[in-house]
Order: C-alpha cells, then sequence, then structure tokens
C-alpha cells in the first residue's frame, strides 16, 4: 500500500481541502440530534415558540449544510481517485512495456492483464471509499462517543463495552481475508488466460467443432472463481451480522438502563431520543467501516499485486563495454541459451555477417531458429558467448538506440485496427515516399492500389479483412519502411507464392542492398541466394556456407532441398 500513498502524494493539496469539507459536514451531522435533545429538554418546556423557531431553523441549516459539504467533498474525492488511478494505470502500462521477455514469461500475459485491468479497478474503488467513508464513519463514530458521554456517561459506557468484541471480530476475519483475495485474483488470472485463449484460437475451435469443449472448460475455470470469491465474500460477509449482533445488544442494554434512569430521574427523555439517534448514526458508522474493511482487503491484495510489477528490477541492464573495431556488422559467438535455465534451446552458435550480407536460417520447426532471432535484438540475455552489432556487444547497446537498428517481421507478428498506411508507418512519422517505396519493395502495391481508399484501407484487428500473403506483406513493409540496419524475416513469406517470394528477394537486393537480412525459412528457395546459410537442428548447428557448400558438406540441407526443389535445381 505505500505505493499507492506515493501516488496520492501529489494530490494531498486537494485532498486536504476535501476532507476539511468532509470534516464539517460530518460535524453539521453531529449536531442534529444534539440541537434535537435540546430543544426536547430545555427550549420546548418554556413553551416560546420563537426560540423553537431559532432552533428548528438552526437544525434546517445543519442538515442543509450537511447535504452540501459531503456532495462538495464527494465530487472532490471521485476526482483524486480517478486521476491517481489513472497515474498508476499509466505506468503500469508503461513498465509492462518495457519488461523484458523473460519478466513477461514470468508473470504471464493473462496476469499482466488481469493486474492493469480487476487490480486497478480495485484500487479505484477503494481511493474513492477511503474518502467518501474513510474520514467520514470515524469522525461519526467518535464524535458520537464523545457527545453521548456528555449527554449521558453511564450509558456511553454500556455502548463502548461492544466496541472490544468488535476490534477483536474486524482482526480475526482480516487475517483470513486478504489471503482469500489474493487467491482470488490469481485465480482471475487463470480466468482470462483462457478467455484469451479461446478468442485466439476462436476459428479452429469453431472448425473442429470443439465449442462445447471450450464452454466446459471455461465453465470450470469460472466455478473455481466463484468458489474463490464466494469463500472470500463469506468470510467478510461474517462481520455484518456479528457487528449488528454486538451493537444490538448494546442497544437493548442501553434502552434498558436508559427506561431505570429515565424512572430514578436520573436522565432526561430528551437526552434518551438523542442517545437513540447517536447510537443509530455510530452503527451506520461502524458498517460503513465495514465496508472500508472488505474494500480494503480487497484492494490491498490488489495493490500488492501491482507493486510487484512497478517495483520489477531492470532485467536488461546496459553493460559498459568498449567497441572493438570489427569489419563484421553482426557477430554470434558460441551463443548459449536456455528459456528454462534447465535444457539448452540454442548450443554452440556462431556465425559473422558482413554489412549488407543475407544469412539465412533453416531448420525443423522448434528447432531455435526464432530464438536467435530474440537474442540477436536481446529480447533475452544469452547465457553463454558473445553478440556484437558493429563491434559493441549488444549489452552495451541501450534499448532504444539498438531496436532502432532493426526491421522485424516476427512469425507470429499483428496488424492493428487502423489504416494500411498507419499500420506501415507505427507512429514513426515517416514519409509518404518511404512507406510506398517500402510496400513496393514488399510487393503489396499490387493490392493496396486496387483498395478503394488505397493506403487509407481500414483494416480490422489482426488484419482479418485481408489475406495471409496480403498481411504478410504489409508487415514486410512496415519492416522497411524504417530503413534498418539489420532486416529480420521471421517465416515472412510462408504464405506467399513463388513469384511473389522471388520478386521480394530481388526487391530486396536492389533497393536494400546496404541491409544486413537475417531470414527464416522453411522453404530452400527463399533462402537459396543468401550469402551464409545456417542449418540447425535440436538448438545445435548442422551445417554453415553457401547453398552450394551445404548441398556437398549437409546431409539434412541436402535432403530439404531435394525433397523440395529436386537436387541441384534452383529458381
Amino acid at each position: 500500500m505505500r505505493m499507492i500513498f506515493r501516488y496520492l502524494k501529489p494530490f494531498a493539496p486537494r485532498m486536504s481541502l476535501g476532507l476539511t469539507i468532509k470534516f464539517i459536514g460530518s460535524v453539521m451531522d453531529l449536531l442534529l440530534p444534539w440541537i434535537l435533545s435540546y430543544m426536547i429538554d430545555e427550549v420546548a418546556p418554556t413553551g416560546d415558540m420563537g426560540l423553537v423557531a431559532v432552533w428548528g431553523g438552526a437544525m434546517i441549516g445543519a442538515a442543509v449544510m450537511a447535504w452540501l459539504t459531503n456532495i462538495l467533498a464527494n465530487r472532490m474525492a471521485a476526482w483524486v481517485a480517478q486521476h491517481t488511478t489513472e497515474k498508476i494505470r499509466h505506468d503500469l502500462f508503461e513498465k509492462i512495456s518495457n519488461l523484458s521477455c523473460g519478466q513477461v514469461d514470468s508473470y504471464s500475459i493473462p496476469s499482466l492483464e488481469a493486474r492493469l485491468t480487476t487490480d486497478t479497478y480495485n484500487v479505484h474503488q477503494m481511493l474513492g471509499m477511503m474518502q467518501r467513508i474513510g474520514i467520514r464513519a470515524p469522525i461519526l463514530l467518535v464524535g458520537g462517543i464523545l457527545i453521548t458521554l456528555t449527554l449521558d456517561p453511564v450509558l456511553t459506557l454500556v455502548l463502548v463495552c461492544t466496541l472490544p468484541f468488535i476490534g477483536v471480530l474486524v482482526y480475526s476475519v482480516s487475517k483470513k481475508g486478504v489471503p482469500m483475495y489474493t487467491e482470488l485474483q490469481q485465480s482471475v488470472d487463470g480466468m482470462v488466460r483462457t478467455v484469451r485463449e479461446a478468442i485466439s484460437g476462436i476459428r479452429v475451435i469453431k472448425a473442429l467443432s470443439k465449442a462445447d469443449y471450450e464452454k466446459e472448460r471455461f465453465a470450470e475455470v469460472n466455478e473455481g472463481v466463484s468458489e474463490k470469491e464466494t469463500r472470500a465474500g463469506t468470510t467478510m460477509a461474517l462481520t455484518n451480522p456479528l457487528m449488528n449482533l454486538f451493537l444490538n445488544l448494546g442497544l437493548t442494554a442501553v434502552i434498558i438502563v436508559g427506561a431505570f434512569r429515565v424512572n430514578a430521574g436520573l436522565t432526561q427523555p430528551g437526552k434518551i431520543i438523542a442517545f437513540l439517534s447517536y447510537f443509530t448514526i455510530i452503527l451506520n458508522a461502524m458498517m460503513a467501516m465495514t465496508r472500508i474493511f472488505v474494500s480494503f482487503s480487497r484492494s490491498s491484495a490488489s495493490g500488492d499485486r501491482i507493486a510487484q510489477v512497478l517495483s520489477a528490477p531492470i532485467d536488461l541492464a546496459v553493460e559498459p563495454a568498449q567497441k572493438e573495431d570489427s569489419p563484421y556488422h553482426v557477430e554470434f559467438e558460441d551463443v548459449t541459451f536456455s528459456y528454462n535455465k534447465s535444457e539448452d534451446n540454442v548450443e554452440g552458435i556462431s556465425f559473422r555477417l558482413k554489412r549488407g550480407e543475407t544469412l539465412g536460417i533453416i531448420g525443423a520447426t522448434g528447432c531455435g531458429k526464432s530464438t536467435l532471432i530474440n537474442l540477436l535484438m536481446r529480447l533475452y540475455d544469452t547465457d553463454g558467448g558473445r553478440i556484437a552489432i558493429g563491434g559493441r556487444p549488444i549489452r552495451s547497446i541501450p534499448d532504444e538506440e539498438l531496436h532502432r537498428m532493426f526491421g522485424v517481421v516476427f512469425q507470429n507478428d499483428a496488424l492493428f485496427a487502423d489504416t494500411i498506411r498507419e499500420n506501415i508507418d507505427f507512429g514513426r512519422g515517416l514519409s509518404d515516399d518511404e512507406i510506398e517505396k517500402a510496400a513496393r519493395c514488399a510487393q503489396a502495391m499490387e493490392f493496396i492500389s486496387g483498395l478503394p481508399q488505397g493506403f487509407g484501407h481500414m483494416l480490422t484487428s489482426k488484419g482479418t479483412n485481408l489475406s495471409g500473403g496480403q498481411k504478410q506483406r504489409v508487415l514486410v513493409a512496415r519492416a522497411l519502411a524504417g530503413t534498418p540496419e539489420i532486416l529480420v524475416l521471421d517465416d515472412s513469406s510462408s504464405a506467399l507464392d513463388y513469384k511473389t517470394d522471388a520478386a521480394l528477394r530481388k526487391g530486396l537486393r536492389e533497393e536494400y542492398s546496404g541491409v544486413t537480412t537475417v531470414i527464416i525459412a522453411q522453404r530452400v528457395s527463399s533462402i537459396l541466394h543468401a550469402d551464409h546459410i545456417l542449418v540447425l537442428d535440436e538448438g545445435r548447428e548442422l551445417g554453415y556456407g553457401t547453398h552450394e557448400e551445404l548441398l556437398e558438406s549437409c546431409e539434412v540441407y541436402r535432403e530439404i532441398a531435394t525433397s523440395q526443389m529436386g537436387e541441384g535445381r534452383k529458381d
């Protein structure tokens, strides 16, 4: 919760003003029963209607003042809660954007989504409630007890005797409730994960007629969330009936003792009426504090989850290193890496590329091709070995500078619900000439020019209103548009026909000849003319050289080339 207080600090002046206004309104509420008691016991017996009107007007004035101040204070509280949560959500999104891929894997994307939505909502609810009720309820509770002490100390002591029982109740329930809400939020993470998987794979689910299976899977997860929420809610709900029991037992005792004291002439009827009004105020204040307590328990668990992400250390820190004179643009030296740190995903990989050269990487699915790209862009750090760009170890290059060097099309890349132009530009402020040049080289102009609005054509989320080949060409255009130093194409031509694929490779050679290119492909024809070809199998190098050299030296590559093209054949 310390994290939340840090975000509230800039709003301290406005909160102080709001709490002052709330304090004034609460005092006005407390004055009403006292004025009523005074009128019954002191003013009414005089028969002076003018005095009755004066004190009656005072009651009306106090009621109106309480009403106005509470409205104003509540509006100010809502403003503070809204802007505080907005700032928390903004910083949380920024932090998530800067997490390393390893950290994202450890939290999981569904968990991060839940922290950004459900958890921030819980914090927002708590901040608003603490300002609206968290100040008012204690003032009414303490103020009510103090005023009743001035009216009749004996009756007040009868009521106060119930407070220790309430304190024990609140402590016991909170000790059990907070961990339950933490478990609940973890269950929500699992439900979000299930929903994401079902939505992402909705076409496959429908194609395989697995809708009923997915419904059952979601029902099971949803039932688990419901059970945890019910258990946590039931535990926290114990406070209301038990608190009502203790307070109403106290009220019963007050009425009985009060009746004997009035009969004995030790107190007045007006004080008893005022005392009952104050008791109602105290009861409502206790109920409000119970709601605050439940909200605080839930938001405390959420706040801790948010703080875990916000306080996450920088995983891929920039390390100082000397730049070396090197004739190579990209260098891998004995690189080893493991995702789970138990079994290597790539091991002992070495290659060197001069500026403008092309490297083709080929191998079976899961052999570590995309992992090499992740390491080259420093989305993960190597466990062993060295990677350098232009003689600089990538660990010494700041992330922003490093990533500006790349134009990349990932294996499962995404298009956004925006125009084709904006999807290619991607917020970089590129000129129309740069965008058209990239689209032309990517062989995308053919279909873009045929659209009624051209580059202004609106895409749906994930580009579902384009064919697979059209999406890949737009993605390649996006990678090329920034004129990168290093172009990475991770299986980005799998949906292209051979003619378009060949035209794309020709365009790259002619228009972007000075760009170092890394192509991951399943087809030999896509990397046939690469300066170097790396053959991988289970994360290890099986062969490295040109197409002709590998046909002679690497049996696996020869088998792939023969099965796809016929031995010795070139396109």
